[in-house]
């Protein structure tokens, strides 16, 4: 009787602990998931901001072309040159996401492209006061 009783045991505790490793797997998941959300939510952030500046850029350079100044299209151009880099560090991010890069990858990547956006858009502003 007691060996029956200690396998019903063994049974039921071995149970219990593919239980505790499903949920716990289960819950790993979820919370990966609920990361990825939120830097998924960060990179369109990061594309709007980037379709906005794109949008700013484009409406100085017909003026710049127009203008004929050698300085201030040399600066526009250079500036330009940053709003690409910053195109780049958003697909950097995109690509880090698709490939299920670490969350510490990841957030190193929005940090790049943040600054990037910066750099562009006061390169923007340079431009716009030269103008």
């Amino acid at each position: 009787m007691t060996i029956s009783v200690l396998g019903v045991l063994l049974i039921i505790g071995t149970i219990l602990v593919f239980a505790y490793i499903g949920v716990d797997t289960i819950s790993d998941a979820i919370s990966s998931s609920v990361d990825k959300g939120a830097e998924y939510d960060e990179l369109a952030k990061l594309q709007s901001d980037y379709s906005s500046l794109k949008v700013q850029y484009d409406s100085v350079k017909k003026e710049v072309y127009q203008r004929n100044n050698d300085n201030l299209t040399r600066t526009y151009l250079n500036a330009e040159i940053e709003l690409v880099k910053a195109r780049s560090a958003i697909d950097d991010v995109k690509s880090a996401l698709e490939t299920s890069k670490p969350k510490s990858e990841v957030d190193e990547r929005i940090k790049t492209t943040r600054y990037q956006l910066q750099v562009a858009s006061q390169a923007l502003s340079d431009v716009r006061a030269l103008m």
